[in-house]
């Protein structure tokens, strides 16, 4: 399985598209800063909103469409699944 997901911070006012096989481990390197880089240095430790993929083609193809949006539409479709924008449980 694959997943596309979105981290953001305590704030909610920077938000991560990524893709990952992985999501419990995806989400623990963002929680404990385990890779330096853009979601380290914004504090990017709150899982808002994935969506589930079974062949990988699909999931990075919808990671370059989430990437697209105006940040704008990415708060919709967050608020749509996940209007008080709580951190998800995934550990």
């Amino acid at each position: 399985m694959y997943f596309v997901y979105i981290m953001t911070n305590v704030h909610n006012t920077t938000l991560y598209v990524g893709v990952t096989n992985d999501l419990m481990r995806r989400v623990y390197e963002h929680k404990h800063e385990v890779n330096k880089g853009f979601t380290q240095q914004y504090q990017l430790h709150k899982l808002i909103y994935f969506e589930t993929f079974f062949v990988v083609e699909d999931a990075i193809a919808r990671e370059k469409q989430l990437k697209k949006l105006s940040r704008k539409n990415k708060k919709k479709l967050i608020g749509e699944a996940n209007p008080t924008w709580e951190d998800i449980p995934c550990e």
